[in-house]
């Protein structure tokens, strides 16, 4: 059974920065799948991006890359996602997934554990 955590939400400017931590209750990210989500209201969940297991280098997706990355330390068991240079668009909860197997998989049906979610509202 894998417990995921998130922590560093919060209320930030537009062309501000915030970073999210996720913090695994063993050392998940070298044998799972590991992605970031969001939700915002009135939409559904969509990827953010995430690291595939046994796979170097973290994939993000087109609305986010060049102003997020994603990074974990050295023991696997925390997963960051910097945000910088956010937009009113990002607004949104936040939420760490993980998933057996090597797909990064955009559904989020797709992973069975999930943290409980931070709050990131960018204002203007």
């Amino acid at each position: 059974q894998v417990q995921l955590v998130e922590s560093g939400g919060g209320l930030v400017q537009a062309g501000g920065s915030l970073r999210l931590s996720c913090t695994a209750s063993r050392s998940t990210f070298s044998r799972y799948t590991a992605a970031w989500f969001r939700q915002a209201p009135g939409k559904e969940r969509e990827l953010v991006g995430g690291i595939r297991s046994m796979a170097s280098g973290p994939y993000l997706t087109d609305p986010v890359k060049g102003r997020f990355t994603i990074s974990t330390d050295s023991a696997k068991i925390t997963m960051y996602l910097q945000m910088d240079r956010l937009n009113l668009e990002d607004t949104a909860v936040y939420y760490c997934a993980a998933r057996l197997g090597t797909a990064l998989s955009p559904g989020a049906r797709d992973y069975g554990y999930w943290g409980q979610g931070t709050q990131v509202t960018v204002s203007s």
